[in-house]
């Protein structure tokens, strides 16, 4: 506690020998972030200047990366400097606010996954009805909202976190996730409903609808020409494969604050650069290579850079 200035200070107790291997974590997590914004900056840039993406599974893209570029924001830059610090601290307003930064841009992440599901629902089973659904009204509605519900939402439980006492001041983590209630004498009932309502609202309501939506997608091209089957395979592939692999990821930062005790310090700080490093990586690779238009843009870009 800093009576001057009256801030409280968190340690951020969740990494290993720092002093020995400050150098190497620092250069491995500035070569991912560096590998992270110009990955999901390229494919941005080849939606915005290429007027055959300017359609709604696109520009769901394009904010999905967006969205991964801000996620790594709120993580990176504060990881880098605790690497090159004596101490790993960080103050309890900042640490909330991360908490909810990282939480509604978790959220965001899910409710454009639900947009792309169901401009791919609209796509292939109602064709013609397509471009009256999926006007640019609807996609600034869908993008507007996904960003919007769940930062006002997590807003609620960061602000009454504010004014909680606090039993601990050693965070067990290397960025402010939930393991922020650990530290807190008492986490009311009240608080503890409301962080339910929030995760059914942000993320299993849109995995349930993601998944309906995909498997009315299955039966219908199931049943239609060979070319409905290859469309929907095309472009639904990775958008399943990037929510299965959120999805687990999510589900680990869940499991791991009830149950900490069992996890060793080294196995919980391996799996939680994996939700910080592996996601961000992996939407890019999926998008920029398994999307027929943008892989195609992308190998002229490529092919461009190289001849100069």
């Amino acid at each position: 506690m800093d009576d001057e200035l009256n801030i409280t200070y968190l340690t951020l107790d969740g990494h290993v020998e720092v002093d020995k291997y400050r150098y190497l974590y620092f250069l491995v997590i500035f070569t991912a972030y560096i590998l992270i914004i110009c990955s999901n900056s390229t494919v941005v840039y080849l939606i915005w200047i290429h007027q055959n993406l300017h359609e709604p599974m696109y520009i769901f893209i394009a904010a999905l990366l967006i969205n991964s570029l801000l996620f790594s924001t709120v993580i990176y830059p504060k990881l880098l400097i605790d690497f090159l610090s004596e101490k790993q601290i960080i103050s309890y307003s900042a640490c909330l606010f991360q908490f909810h930064a990282f939480y509604s841009l978790g959220g965001s992440e899910f409710l454009l996954l639900a947009a792309m599901s169901y401009d791919r629902y609209v796509s292939i089973c109602k064709p013609l009805q397509y471009p009256a659904i999926m006007r640019k009204t609807t996609v600034s509605i869908f993008l507007v909202l996904a960003w919007v519900l769940p930062a006002s939402q997590v807003a609620v439980p960061a602000g009454l976190s504010a004014n909680k006492k606090l039993c601990s001041f050693s965070l067990k983590g290397i960025f402010c996730n939930n393991t922020v209630y650990k530290l807190q004498c008492v986490v009311s009932r009240e608080q503890i409903i409301h962080d339910m309502f929030i995760l059914l609202n942000v993320a299993l309501l849109p995995v349930l609808f993601i998944l309906f939506t995909y498997i009315r997608i299955f039966i219908i091209s199931y049943r239609s020409s060979r070319e409905v089957r290859r469309k929907a395979a095309q472009t639904c592939l990775p958008h399943l494969l990037v929510l299965i692999n959120f999805s687990c990821l999510c589900a680990y930062d869940v499991i791991t604050v009830q149950l900490e005790s069992d996890f060793p310090k080294t196995v919980r700080l391996i799996m939680t650069l994996q939700i910080v490093m592996y996601h961000p990586l992996f939407n890019p690779i999926m998008y920029g290579l398994k999307m027929k238009e943008i892989s195609k843009h992308l190998k002229k870009l490529l092919c461009s850079t190289k001849m100069m």
